[in-house]
Protein backbone atom coordinates (compact mmCIF):
# COMPACT_ATOMS: atom_id res chain seq x y z
CA UNK A 1 0.00 0.00 0.00
CA UNK A 2 2.58 2.57 1.09
CA UNK A 3 4.84 1.47 -1.76
CA UNK A 4 2.09 2.13 -4.31
CA UNK A 5 1.61 5.64 -2.96
CA UNK A 6 5.36 6.27 -3.01
CA UNK A 7 5.40 5.12 -6.65
CA UNK A 8 2.75 7.78 -7.33
CA UNK A 9 5.06 10.48 -5.91
CA UNK A 10 3.81 10.68 -2.34
CA UNK A 11 6.14 10.88 0.65
CA UNK A 12 5.23 8.77 3.67
CA UNK A 13 4.88 11.14 6.64
CA UNK A 14 3.65 8.60 9.18
CA UNK A 15 2.59 4.99 9.59
CA UNK A 16 0.23 4.01 12.38
CA UNK A 17 0.14 7.56 13.72
CA UNK A 18 -1.24 7.57 17.26
CA UNK A 19 -3.25 10.55 18.48
CA UNK A 20 -5.46 11.13 21.49
CA UNK A 21 -8.47 10.29 19.31
CA UNK A 22 -7.05 7.09 17.84
CA UNK A 23 -4.71 5.81 15.20
CA UNK A 24 -4.39 6.81 11.54
CA UNK A 25 -2.98 3.98 9.45
CA UNK A 26 -1.02 6.05 6.96
CA UNK A 27 -0.31 9.73 6.26
CA UNK A 28 1.17 10.68 2.89
CA UNK A 29 1.79 13.93 1.06
CA UNK A 30 3.08 15.52 -2.09
CA UNK A 31 3.56 19.23 -2.69
CA UNK A 32 -0.17 19.94 -3.02
CA UNK A 33 -1.98 17.14 -1.15
CA UNK A 34 -2.05 15.64 2.32
CA UNK A 35 -3.85 12.31 2.48
CA UNK A 36 -4.86 10.38 5.57
CA UNK A 37 -5.38 6.73 4.66
CA UNK A 38 -7.48 4.22 6.58
CA UNK A 39 -6.77 0.60 5.63
CA UNK A 40 -9.50 -2.03 5.97
CA UNK A 41 -8.83 -5.67 5.15
CA UNK A 42 -11.67 -8.17 4.99
CA UNK A 43 -12.70 -11.22 2.98
CA UNK A 44 -14.36 -9.08 0.30
CA UNK A 45 -14.36 -5.41 -0.68
CA UNK A 46 -17.97 -4.88 0.47
CA UNK A 47 -17.20 -6.12 3.99
CA UNK A 48 -14.09 -3.92 4.11
CA UNK A 49 -16.10 -0.87 3.04
CA UNK A 50 -18.81 -1.52 5.64
CA UNK A 51 -16.14 -1.72 8.35
CA UNK A 52 -15.65 2.06 8.14
CA UNK A 53 -18.62 2.95 10.33
CA UNK A 54 -19.96 6.44 10.99
CA UNK A 55 -18.47 6.27 14.49
CA UNK A 56 -15.07 5.35 13.10
CA UNK A 57 -15.28 8.12 10.51
CA UNK A 58 -15.86 10.66 13.28
CA UNK A 59 -12.89 9.27 15.21
CA UNK A 60 -10.70 9.50 12.10
CA UNK A 61 -11.65 13.12 11.52
CA UNK A 62 -10.84 13.99 15.14
CA UNK A 63 -7.52 12.14 14.89
CA UNK A 64 -6.69 14.07 11.72
CA UNK A 65 -7.45 17.38 13.43
CA UNK A 66 -5.10 16.45 16.28
CA UNK A 67 -2.41 15.31 13.83
CA UNK A 68 -2.58 18.64 11.99
CA UNK A 69 -2.33 20.52 15.28
CA UNK A 70 0.80 18.51 16.15
CA UNK A 71 2.33 18.84 12.67
CA UNK A 72 1.46 22.27 11.29
CA UNK A 73 4.02 21.79 8.51
CA UNK A 74 1.82 19.03 7.06
CA UNK A 75 -0.87 21.52 5.94
CA UNK A 76 -1.53 21.49 2.20
CA UNK A 77 -4.04 23.10 -0.16
CA UNK A 78 -5.87 19.76 -0.44
CA UNK A 79 -6.41 17.54 2.59
CA UNK A 80 -8.47 14.40 2.23
CA UNK A 81 -9.23 10.96 3.66
CA UNK A 82 -8.86 7.91 1.47
CA UNK A 83 -9.85 4.39 2.42
CA UNK A 84 -7.82 1.46 1.15
CA UNK A 85 -9.95 -1.66 0.89
CA UNK A 86 -7.93 -4.88 0.93
CA UNK A 87 -9.46 -8.22 -0.08
CA UNK A 88 -8.04 -11.38 -1.60
CA UNK A 89 -4.62 -9.79 -2.01
CA UNK A 90 -5.97 -6.85 -4.03
CA UNK A 91 -6.30 -3.19 -3.03
CA UNK A 92 -9.06 -0.80 -4.03
CA UNK A 93 -8.58 2.87 -3.11
CA UNK A 94 -11.60 5.02 -2.33
CA UNK A 95 -10.46 8.62 -2.75
CA UNK A 96 -12.02 11.35 -0.58
CA UNK A 97 -14.06 8.67 1.20
CA UNK A 98 -14.49 10.42 4.57
CA UNK A 99 -15.54 14.05 4.85
CA UNK A 100 -16.28 16.62 7.50
CA UNK A 101 -19.91 17.54 8.01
Amino acid sequence: MARQLEDQGFAILARRLRTGAGEIDLVVADAARLIFVEVKARGCFADAAHAVSARQQARLLEAASLALAMHEDWARDEIRFDVALVAAGAVEMLHDAVRYG
